[in-house]
């Protein structure tokens, strides 16, 4: 029987002394920090083109800087987990622009404008965490595109890769009324301090962080591998309450609170701590098992906090207050609200993400005109535009809505999101994002009046880019048989998930093709409204419901 140490060690945690790296992404990162990548794009690619890139690096440290290849046009899902990646590889780039807290001024709208449409065809999508992803970009344009983002203070910088992603952040931080703590001087520290740092550019997996005061917790704090929340303790002093180990994919697990309370000078100190756990007791052996939240699991919130507290801070945390529930069920920031200095921020949703540089311009210029041209994004691929007066809110709300961007939206413009999909990402099995924009609209004609919180998320393969486990309809895209037997476009349904509560559940054989999804949603949210209770959520309605009214 192995020893405990030597089970550990053969999970390649550092801290054990396992150094020798188990597998080609491990080796690949133990040859070359993919923080040192940069100079070859610059040096070399970007002027000796595609062919000239080794692929070391075009599929593995690129990620360091926000580049992904895109799929290769006219390969169906069927052959996704069939060809090799050079098969699959376009020679073309998604780039993702790594937006902090969300945070974006005129200057840096308008500049993510501007490459869009001189480098990436238009393109520009608004992601779940708060980033845009632009598409078609060529390695010879990425260092002018750089120098474009570094000149108005953006970059893509560990935008991807097993480095800690883009921070999230509540976009309204500092101007919500309601906010437990403005969490941007925390928020800001973390970035300068550790983003880009070679300390902890070679992380297990990546590594998603969310800090926030926000009392609609927008920042969805529970599926994160660390989060920072805004509470406040019994002596009235604002701080947070810290929580690791969250994640979804294909083996999702909520995080674990630590029972600490963080006051805000102690923040970076606690991120780099739970960040360096990571670092050195993750487990490199398999990739599927890389993720905090598996470390999590087998340890356990008390011995976590005290290795942390032991071997990484060197002092013991207070105890402290869990934060509260949601002021609301959708947890977002879409409407007209008032701010804290009595102006107002007008959040509206474009459908499931999607704009373009166009339109970017567009909702840039509008900011300028009616607010302060703060524009921010959100974790549910929506924009927010800040410190409108009140007098001018309906103005611009009309202005917003004559370029479909809906100030109030209908239940499923304002809470169905999509990954990518098909379109350009290499693991996607089928079509998200138009398909999820056709689905609004046929649900908007069919359930006009339906007013409910519901969200419906779309993912094109299992890893969840889209939350799907934890949506109140979860759409996991594979191929399905459909009434002829052919092999087309469908779905697994995943049903009443929510975040904090309990992921969706899966009903044996309950699929449906692409082609007839807008008929299941309808009927499925038919039954609910003739079988739920006042007051009832769909999630609790799907956890007694028969299941023949979930078909």
């Amino acid at each position: 029987m192995p020893s405990r140490t030597q089970r550990k060690r053969g999970e390649g945690q550092w801290a054990l002394g396992y150094r020798e790296p188990l597998n080609k992404n491990e080796e690949s990162k133990k040859n070359d920090d993919g923080l040192n990548v940069r100079r070859r794009i610059i040096d070399i690619y970007a002027k000796g083109g595609f062919d000239s890139i080794d692929p070391a690096d075009l599929r593995g440290r690129f990620r360091w800087y926000g580049l992904y290849t895109q799929r290769r046009p006219g390969i169906d899902g069927g052959k996704t987990a069939v060809l090799e990646p050079e098969e699959l590889d376009d020679r073309y780039f998604m780039l993702r622009v790594r937006i902090d807290g969300g945070r974006l001024n005129l200057d840096q709208l308008r500049t993510i404008a501007d490459v869009s449409s001189k480098y990436a065809r238009g393109t520009a999508d608004i992601t779940d965490r708060q980033n845009i992803q632009l598409h078609w970009v060529e390695i010879e344009n990425v260092p002018a595109i750089w120098e474009a983002l570094e000149a108005v203070g953006l970059h893509t910088t560990e935008a991807c890769g097993d480095t800690p992603r883009v921070i999230l952040g509540c976009p309204l931080a500092g101007i919500d009324a309601d906010e437990v703590i403005d969490a941007t001087p925390q928020l800001r520290e973390i970035h300068d301090r550790y983003i880009g740092s070679p300390d902890f550019s070679n992380l297990p997996r990546k590594f998603k962080t969310a800090l926030s005061g926000c009392t609609a917790q927008c920042t969805i704090h529970e599926i994160n591998d660390i989060a920072f929340v805004g509470v406040v303790n019994d002596e009235g002093e604002a701080g947070y309450d810290v929580w690791a180990g969250g994640g979804l994919s294909t083996n999702p697990m909520f995080a674990k609170r630590l029972g600490a309370f963080v006051r805000p000078e102690q923040v970076h100190e606690v991120w780099a701590g739970i960040t360096g756990i990571f670092r050195d007791y993750g487990y490199r052996r398999l990739r599927h098992r890389a993720r905090l939240k598996f470390l999590m699991n087998d340890w356990g919130p008390e011995r976590f906090r005290e290795v942390l507290e032991k071997e990484y801070l060197g002092y013991a945390l207070a105890d402290g207050p869990a934060p509260g529930e949601p002021r609301d069920r959708r947890r977002d920031h879409v409407g007209i609200h008032r701010q804290r200095d009595g102006r107002y921020y007008v959040g509206f949703a474009p459908k499931v993400g999607r704009v373009n540089g166009d339109l970017l311009h567009v909702i840039a210029d509008l900011a300028e005109e009616y607010g302060s041209g703060r524009v921010h994004t959100t974790t549910e691929q929506k924009m927010v535009i800040l410190d409108v007066p009140e007098d001018r809110t309906e103005e611009l709300a009309a202005e917003l809505e004559s370029h479909d961007l809906r100030v109030r939206p209908s239940t499923f413009r304002r809470q169905t999101m999509a990954c990518t999909g098909i379109e350009y990402c290499k693991l996607a099995i089928v079509e998200t994002k138009q398909r999820g924009m056709d689905l609004i609209e046929e649900l908007e004609q069919r359930l006009p009046d339906f007013d409910e919180p519901l969200t419906i998320n779309i993912n094109g393969c299992p890893n969840s880019c889209a939350r799907i486990q934890t949506a109140d309809i979860g759409l996991k895209g594979q191929l399905v048989t459909d009434a002829n037997g052919e092999q087309v476009e469908g779905y697994q349904v995943h049903l009443g998930g929510s975040i904090g509560g309990e992921f969706g559940k899966k009903i044996r054989g309950l699929k449906t093709t692409a082609e007839e999804l807008p008929d299941y949603v309808e009927r499925v949210l038919r039954n609910f409204r003739k079988g739920r209770n006042d007051g009832e959520s769909f999630a609790a309605w799907v956890q007694r419901a028969e299941e023949g009214e979930l078909k």
